[in-house]
């Protein structure tokens, strides 16, 4: 493995972190020269210096090995996390080394989840640079850069394949190139559009900005402490609603239904689960939360109660509302959705809709073989042969994303935190989801959190946007061959 190919590749990503840390500080200096100006500065200095090095002196190739290309995108995501706490580190305030490197890893993952008890207090550049991360790491650090990277044959499609999941590739149908195109068309398309919608409902333009580039990328990172509730609009509440359900499809699709090709929205088995997935949730939450009497009317309590469980399940964690005030079957659907999450090929996190649907035609393949033993049948999906390799893949990532929940909910109540918020925070953390209950609930931060659990928290936010392989693979790179 040659480790200056390596150094390369995540040199080229660096220098499109140092780009939205330059725009970062555009944004401090149009807002009064703010006291993120100049740590923003010394921030682009320091990223550009790691990023321009190995480009300067180690020698160009276009041809890598699959190991090479597994650490090149693992450890450019890796990288990334450590340069975006240069500008918290430097401006202070809260972000002590820890609660740095938690908000970097929580934006660059889309996790959405924050240190910060006074979110209102940071400077303006601050917080774009917050959204920027948030915003990049919603299509990806290394797609990000292969997009407007020159042509490099196989390399970009190995890097390509090394972060898209294998089950959103089925859906593209297009080479490489077009992938990574589409990908970035569908979501600057989409936070534009959301941006603009923000707009005309009210927001000023740098709210707008920020909830929009948070929204296409389901991160859930607000300029507001008190996130989306804070404006008490019921139009932007369904302005971010309707972005975040549709970030939570797959951007192919996405991409077909409006070009008119016939693997679309309204053909794919997942979307129509998904969907009704959303129906049922929404209608069980809203209606269980206005009999309890949370809300005076009908009205609000489908507003809060929907918004809610769509935040939950597109893994953004924008909320409009305390959800530990609701009762106990409304958090018990919600933590279903945290679980389930959207679908593959989007911004989202979580086991993904797709998965579900298929262990559901797992077992369904199971019950008739047991009823017809000699019956062969392959199972599909939007029409799609899924293969034996496949099918156990998808058994295995269940599998172990159940273990990495129950062995973060073991270390959460080995440190002192009660059993509702171990469960939910080792869920929101793996999904990448953001607020979970308790001490980590919808309105509160993950301040209080004990030092040792924030580093866990990190780790599996890490391993929830990598797909829990893509991550651990790193500690057995040995064992390659």
């Amino acid at each position: 493995m040659r480790f200056f190919v390596i150094l390369r590749y995540t040199g080229m990503v660096m220098l499109y972190v140092a780009a939205l840390m330059v725009a970062s500080a555009v944004v401090a200096f149009f807002n009064n020269r703010d006291s993120s100006f100049f740590p923003l500065l010394l921030s682009v200095l320091l990223t550009a210096m790691l990023a321009i090095f190995p480009l300067i002196f180690v020698p160009k190739t276009d041809q890598i090995n699959s190991k090479e290309g597994f650490c090149i995108v693992v450890g450019a995501w890796i990288l990334a996390c450590v340069v975006g706490m240069f500008p918290y580190l430097i401006w202070g305030g809260e972000f002590s080394l820890v609660n740095a490197w938690f908000e970097s890893v929580s934006g660059f993952t889309t996790t959405g989840a924050s240190i910060l008890n006074d979110i209102e207090g940071l400077p303006k550049g601050l917080l774009f640079w917050r959204s920027s991360t948030a915003w990049m790491g919603g299509i990806g650090v290394v797609m990000f850069a292969l997009v407007i990277l020159p042509s490099l044959g196989k390399t970009k499609m190995m890097l390509s394949n090394i972060e898209l999941s294998s089950l959103a590739k089925d859906n593209y149908r297009y080479r490489t190139q077009q992938i990574v195109r589409i990908l970035l068309a569908v979501y600057i398309i989409l936070t534009i559009v959301a941006t603009l919608a923000l707009r005309l409902a009210g927001m000023g333009w740098f709210d707008a900005v920020n909830h929009g580039m948070s929204a296409a990328a389901t991160c859930g990172f607000s300029t507001k402490n008190a996130s989306i509730g804070a404006f008490d609009s019921p139009l932007i509440y369904i302005i971010i609603m309707t972005t975040i359900l549709i970030s939570g499809i797959h951007f192919g699709l996405i991409f077909a239904t409006f070009t008119g090709k016939r693997n679309n929205i309204f053909r794919s088995e997942v979307t129509r689960l998904y969907f009704i997935i959303v129906v049922i949730g929404s209608v069980a939450v809203s209606a269980n939360i206005y009999f309890a009497n949370i809300y005076d009317s009908l009205s609000s309590s489908v507003m809060h109660g929907s918004f809610q469980f769509v935040s939950l399940l597109t893994t953004s964690g924008f909320a409009t509302a305390d959800t530990n005030l609701w009762p106990p079957f409304a958090i018990m659907i919600l933590i279903f959705a945290s679980i389930i999450c959207a679908c593959a090929g989007s911004t989202s996190g979580g086991i993904k809709v797709d998965r579900l649907l298929i262990f559901g035609k797992m077992v369904k393949a199971r019950m008739r073989g047991q009823q017809h033993p000699n019956l062969v049948s392959r199972l599909k999906v939007d029409g799609v042969a899924q293969g034996p390799e496949m099918l156990g893949t998808v058994m295995i990532f269940v599998v172990t994303y159940v273990v990495v929940i129950l062995a973060g909910t073991t270390v959460n109540a080995l440190f002192g935190l009660d059993l509702l918020t171990s469960v939910t925070s080792a869920i929101a953390c793996i999904g990448n989801i953001g607020p979970g209950f308790g001490e980590v609930g919808s309105l509160n931060s993950y301040a209080g959190v004990p030092v040792i659990l924030k580093l866990q928290d990190t780790l599996m936010m890490l391993m929830g946007r990598l797909e829990i392989f893509g991550f651990i693979q790193l500690f057995f790179l040995r064992s390659w061959r």
